[in-house]
């Protein structure tokens, strides 16, 4: 299991109401959680095998942008 975190552009419920459908049905996302109140939007993922790159590209086609955080 890896963690994965990434800044990202998600602002709100709402927001998280569009990206929950994308990212539970990521293979390879076990469990993903975005901290609303830090300012930079923090999206944490337990990854079983799914990678960065699939990740952020998840997020963009469907208009929210996210940069890892190393």
């Amino acid at each position: 299991m890896e963690i994965l975190k990434f800044k990202t552009s998600i602002k709100c419920n709402g927001c998280l109401e569009k990206v929950s459908p994308r990212l539970n049905e990521t293979e390879g996302i076990e469990k993903w959680e975005v901290d609303l109140k830090n300012p930079d939007k923090v999206l944490t993922v337990e990854s079983n095998g799914a990678t960065k790159g699939q990740v952020i590209s998840t997020l963009d086609k469907i208009g929210f942008k996210a940069e890892p955080i190393d």
